[in-house]
């Protein structure tokens, strides 16, 4: 493992940052660290380079415990969120910058400030001034100097967060290049779930400062762990209520019974439960389809044309909404329909947000 956690904790003074994270990182593989703002991202990255020690828990490079060392030591770069490019240095002086302090001979940072320069496709640019290069062009350049020492794991702290939306996904796909041609060991922090997916071989999600879940992105999509995890990442339909019985597993939505024929629980009847499914797993049916177990009958109050898509929202009861994924042809506001739910694409949580309680339930079942 070339990174590894081991349960960090880390405190400001009474209030609590991060609480028990572990997790690793094997060599040469891209792990995306997800979450909100706020969730102890940030404290991770500082404590991984050095630059806060952890009021407890371990961090380990190669199997060593660096959680002592001083953050010159690690071998580990960072680029952060802000530029910090030395705005009186050349883009060649500022890439040489890291290779100086390590005491490379001026011969070898030159081939390495040539070497990589070319690899984020700046070499013409080496005599210009940051202020002289557009947004892009510094992010460029901070991977450079931040690649050039040739680092064991390369932090990247939101790197992308600044740009506009059209050259956030151009760059996007050049670290995720420039990582597949060096094989540097990466950890890339983001809110976002799109560049996450896009880029990670792995994805851990963090909340209010914890791990709420850890897979390969298509993974955690298709089957989330928690309840947070369903919500976060993508889109997800959300509808709640009260367990009506426990064999099969039976939920009241209004007047309407969502019946779970291939589950049951051990919940007493009246808890509330969660149920989450995604936009692009309902379909639409005649209002007379609405007596099958996994089928609700709804009215359409809201249609929104996406050009690529309709967003089609259909009240089920007075406190659940279902938006649709609807490719064409979508009915019109104010129709009574069915909104069928497919078993094998259902995650149901228990009140804890953390239980799954659709484990059972087969492929098969009925829609």
């Amino acid at each position: 493992m070339m990174l590894e956690l081991d349960s960090l904790t880390h405190r400001y003074g009474s209030e609590l940052a991060v609480d028990d994270v572990s997790f690793g990182v094997e060599e040469g593989e891209l792990v995306a660290l997800l979450g909100p703002s706020g969730c102890g991202k940030t404290t991770i990255v500082q404590a991984i380079a050095g630059h806060i020690h952890p009021t407890s828990g371990q961090v380990a490079l190669r199997g060593a415990d660096v959680t002592d060392t001083p953050p010159e030591s690690r071998h580990i770069s960072v680029v952060f969120q802000q530029s910090t490019l030395y705005p009186h240095m050349t883009v060649s002086d500022n890439v040489a910058y890291g290779l100086t302090a390590r005491n490379i001979d001026s011969e070898r940072r030159t081939e390495l400030v040539s070497e990589y320069l070319e690899l984020v496709d700046l070499s013409d640019q080496r005599a210009a001034y940051p202020a002289e290069l557009s947004g892009g062009q510094q992010r460029r350049v901070e991977l450079a100097r931040a690649l050039a020492p040739q680092p064991d794991v390369l932090l990247l702290d939101e790197p992308l967060s600044a740009l506009d939306r059209t050259l956030r996904e151009r760059l996007r796909d050049e670290i995720a290049r420039i990582q597949r041609e060096t094989g540097v060991t990466t950890l890339f922090v983001t809110h976002d779930q799109d560049e996450a997916m896009a880029l990670a071989d792995r994805l851990v999600v963090m909340n209010e400062g914890t791990v709420s879940g850890s897979g390969e992105p298509r993974s955690l999509y298709e089957s989330p762990p928690t309840a947070f995890v369903a919500s976060f990442l993508g889109r997800s339909n959300t509808v709640s209520g009260p367990i009506t019985d426990q064999q099969p597993l039976t939920v009241s939505l209004g007047e309407q019974q969502l019946v779970l024929t291939d589950t049951q629980t051990e919940l007493p009847t009246g808890t509330t439960v969660t149920c989450h499914v995604r936009p692009t797993a309902l379909s639409i049916r005649p209002p007379d389809s609405a007596d099958t177990p996994l089928s609700l009958a709804g009215t359409v109050t809201r249609v929104t044309d996406l050009g690529k898509r309709y967003d089609v929202t259909i009240s089920v009861d007075a406190a659940n909404d279902l938006v649709v994924e609807q490719p064409a042809s979508p009915p019109t506001v104010g129709d009574a329909v069915a909104v069928a739910l497919p078993a094998q694409q259902l995650s149901i949580f228990g009140p804890d947000g953390c239980t799954r309680l659709d484990e059972a339930l087969a492929p098969e079942a009925s829609t």
